[in-house]
């Protein structure tokens, strides 16, 4: 098999003799490697990844009837804004990255939101607040999804709009019984939100959050998916929908007026990319943190990574090093564009890396990094990835930030605005600092992977701050460790939490490591003598799907998150 010459074949092989099975072991699989939870998913027409099996089959559903990727990425996302909006919904914001078959083009879409115009440093001042609060009605920005529904379905469309919502609509109506780990995050929603108004109304009508199984409806949600298919991107924007969230925002103290969602418009953008082992990697550029990912990647490049091989200490101390350095640069520098000069090309370059990687020392973790010359541990998020049958491919993440976001439920609306102003810098000398228009620094990142000039891989790994890191992970679990696309997924995973941040904390205790059980008790101690801080597995470990295409063979390769509710499926 041609493909297998290029990496997947030599997985045992190339991970060779540097962790036992003992130390990863998971199931006794009589193929590929033991922590790998299943195959991947192979099909030569079309495949979907996302976080709840009935939206993966939403998306199947659509390509069928001819709809293409971004359609059925679409009616994908609009399924999980009422399944699992616990992590994502039409009250947040959107990223996406489109490979065009047609065009032979890839292309990136921006569409976060922007702060309200009341929203400025001088309110927070004058109203004796220090820093913007996670929840409630001051960290709404504007809600940017729908308009990046509509700028994909422009431009990559083929059904019509009420077709691509229609599934969505009729799940909201008809109900949908709840997986298990969506049903976990429900429950832990309601600890902080259930007192904003609209919130237990909308999600609470027994007076208890949906459970695991029970069959949940939204019919509030379905209404407002019908007007938006019927009348368009401008009944959420200047039409009804705009009108009663202006009404609640300001009954109930928030910012967010009519007039911010009508200036609102997403951007059409670059990816930017490095090439690390010949793969060249692709993130979109701030306000977003994708360039991090590839920040990590370039130092670690130098490295002889295969070498020290999986969950060894030295591998992860290298990883959390690199994470660390590129982390003091996303605190300093990364904020909108359109505010801030930030200086991209400089960041990702392989000359900065080398200066950076020469801070790194292979005997001791540093306690703090400065940055190069030139509260985000939480968060939830849904990504998703569709591939059609004509070769394109779509790399979309959505989400409210803070799982169901600020926990402001306007009216009749059903669904949640989300709390991404909370991560402005009130410090007005800071490039992001809050300004009124701006669009704050964002967490959620799609990825993407190019080779030879050819799409090979649509991938993303959601959750807060873990995402580059998850980014960095999965590559290098498939390039150095020669994993396949499901066991790198599978893998366990690293995360560390502590860096200083753009919203002003700065890291000095060298922050913490937190390590999945799929690693040995011999390289925890062995990183602890090294100075690292180890934590606990607490399950902030990011979600991860992902479609790779096999351009020899004609067939696409899928994988989902064993960590999540979801599925890979294909046809």
């Amino acid at each position: 098999m041609r493909r297998c010459a290029i990496w997947l074949s030599i997985a045992v092989i190339s991970w060779g003799g540097a962790v036992s099975a003992d130390d990863h072991a998971g199931f006794d699989r009589v193929t590929g490697l033991a922590h790998a939870s299943r195959s991947e998913i192979i099909a030569p027409h079309g495949m979907a990844a996302t976080s709840q099996p009935l939206a993966t089959q939403i998306a199947l559903d659509i390509l069928k009837v001819g709809g293409s990727a971004v359609d059925a990425a679409i009616a994908a996302n609009a399924a999980l804004g009422l399944m699992e909006p616990t992590g994502c919904g039409i009250g947040g914001d959107l990223f996406a990255i489109v490979w065009d078959a047609d065009t032979g083009e890839l292309t990136g879409l921006n569409a976060s939101g922007r702060a309200p115009a009341l929203m400025t440093i001088d309110y927070f001042r004058e109203n004796g607040i220090d820093e913007i609060p996670k929840y409630g009605p001051l960290p709404v920005s504007v809600p940017g999804a729908v308009d990046g529904w509509f700028e994909l379905h422009e431009r990559y469309g083929r059904l019509p709009m009420s077709d691509v919502l229609a599934p969505a609509i009729r799940y909201a109506r008809d109900g949908f019984p709840v997986s298990e780990v969506i049903a976990y995050y429900f429950g832990a929603s309601a600890r902080v939100r259930a007192e904003y108004p609209g919130f237990a109304e909308t999600f609470m009508a027994d007076g208890s959050m949906p459970r695991k199984g029970e069959v949940f409806r939204n019919p509030r949600l379905a209404s407002t998916y019908e007007a938006i298919a019927e009348r368009g991107r401008d009944e959420f924007y200047k039409g009804d929908i705009a009108r009663k969230i202006d009404a609640y925002m300001t009954e109930h103290g928030g910012l967010l007026r009519y007039e911010d969602m009508a200036a609102h418009e997403s951007e059409w953008i670059t990816p930017v990319s490095t090439n690390y082992r010949g793969w060249d990697v692709y993130e979109l550029p701030p306000n977003g943190q994708g360039i991090a990912a590839l920040q990590i990647l370039n130092i670690l490049e130098a490295y002889d990574i295969a070498s020290l091989g999986f969950g060894s200490a030295e591998y992860i101390h290298l990883l959390v090093e690199a994470k660390k350095l590129a982390y003091e640069d996303r605190a300093k520098f990364y904020a909108d564009m359109d505010f801030a000069d930030v200086p991209v090309e400089h960041l990702i370059s392989k000359a900065y890396a080398d200066e950076r990687r020469k801070r790194i020392s292979m005997e001791k973790a540093a306690t703090s990094y400065p940055a190069g010359d030139a509260a985000l541990e939480d968060g939830d998020t849904i990504y998703l990835t569709v591939a059609d049958k004509d070769g394109n491919m779509v790399s979309l993440i959505q989400s409210n930030y803070r799982g169901m976001g600020s926990g402001m439920t306007p009216g009749d609306l059903g669904f949640v605005l989300q709390n991404r102003a909370e991560l402005f810098n009130l410090d007005p000398d800071h490039a992001n600092a809050l300004e009124p228009g701006k669009r704050p620094f964002q967490t959620i990142i799609p990825a993407f992977v190019m080779k030879d000039g050819k799409p090979l891989m649509s991938f993303g790994v959601m959750g807060g701050a873990m995402q580059p890191q998850g980014h960095v992970q999965i590559i290098v679990n498939m390039l150095d460790f020669g994993m396949n696309l499901q066991e790198a997924g599978d893998a366990a995973r690293v995360r560390h939490g502590g860096s200083s941040q753009p919203t002003g904390q700065v890291m000095t205790d060298g922050g913490t490591v937190h390590m999945e059980r799929g690693f040995s008790a011999a390289t925890r101690r062995a990183l602890e003598a090294l100075g690292h801080r180890l934590g606990d597995s607490d399950g902030s470990f990011g979600g991860y799907q992902a479609i790779l295409r096999d351009h020899d063979e004609g067939v696409y390769y899928g994988a989902s998150e064993v960590r999540k509710d979801g599925q890979a499926a294909g046809y």
